[in-house]
């Protein structure tokens, strides 16, 4: 069987009179309106490759906030899959056509709709419009890989990044960054703090340590600590600023079935992470990212 295709885009809005625009693309080699998409170039993350296309087809700078659905269908003989997320626009360079792409138009959900192509165009941006206007976006991030615990001589909370650690704390600074955050927090672990120390570099930001992000310490309880980091991700959604947090495997698991209110398997690999869409107090979507 041929190899997969991967590719991925997204349903781009702005607000308008009427309550939000979508950005649609025409391709003149295949004569279609679509969303903006495009393939992943090798190792790359397919957020990562959402907002690269979206910016590189229709010329806007967008910000994700939720996961939508993936498509899947066959392209010249070979299966293909899409990830798309809904953008919020926070910018556009003036947009020129060209061999690719040679119109881009903002249009009214059903609009656009009509307008598509491709059935799973339409499956795509249905999606959308069935989704709550998105308040708060948070990526939740597990520290970075920080050498064996056995092996370390001194305080576990003084354990620092590996090797490894400190790259996979590079992949956490650029995908954090996708969601153009204005606030990082931390657990009180050294190696929560170092994973987020690049991405607070990349932007200038502080790192707010926040100890309702710990995992449990000796005598305390693990589904406590998951409440209190639960509570914790939900008083930062209200809040309504893209914010990047960095806490612990123990307790993230516990939060996000508690937010989901879905059993689940929500461990996360070290380095690893989720992307939390909320409307206002209630959780929308988590995705690993």
């Amino acid at each position: 069987m041929s190899p997969l295709i991967r590719a991925a885009g997204g349903v781009v809005w702005r607000p308008s009179e009427r309550g939000v625009q979508v950005c649609v693309v025409h391709r003149p080699r295949y004569d279609d309106w679509s969303l903006p998409k495009g393939k992943l170039d090798r190792d790359e993350h397919p957020l990562a490759a959402a907002v690269r296309e979206v910016a590189e087809e229709a010329d806007v700078r967008a910000v994700p906030q939720a996961r939508l659905r993936s498509v899947r269908y066959f392209s010249d003989g070979r299966p293909k899959r899409v990830d798309y997320w809904a953008m919020r626009a926070v910018g556009t360079g003036g947009f020129e056509p060209g061999t690719e792409v040679d119109d881009i138009r903002w249009l009214a959900l059903d609009e656009a709709i009509g307008l598509v192509t491709y059935p799973h165009d339409i499956w795509v941006l249905r999606d959308f419009a069935a989704l709550a206007p998105v308040t708060a976006v948070l990526a939740v991030f597990r520290h970075a890989q920080a050498g064996n615990r056995a092996t370390w001589s001194g305080p576990d909370t003084a354990r620092p990044l590996d090797q490894e650690g400190m790259a996979q704390a590079r992949t956490v600074a650029s995908l954090g960054a996708l969601i153009r955050p204005v606030r990082l927090r931390s657990a009180t672990a050294r190696r929560c703090v170092q994973t987020v120390e690049p991405l607070a570099e990349l932007l200038d930001l502080p790192i707010d340590v926040d100890s309702d992000l710990d995992e449990p310490k000796p005598g305390q309880d693990v589904a406590e600590c998951a409440l209190a980091l639960a509570a914790r991700l939900v008083e930062l959604a209200v809040d309504g600023r893209t914010t990047v947090v960095c806490s612990q495997g123990k307790v993230i698991p516990g939060a996000l079935e508690q937010l989901t209110g879905v059993p689940g398997d929500y461990r996360t690999p070290k380095g690893g992470g989720w992307l939390l869409a909320f409307s206002a107090d209630r959780l929308l979507g988590a995705d690993r990212l």
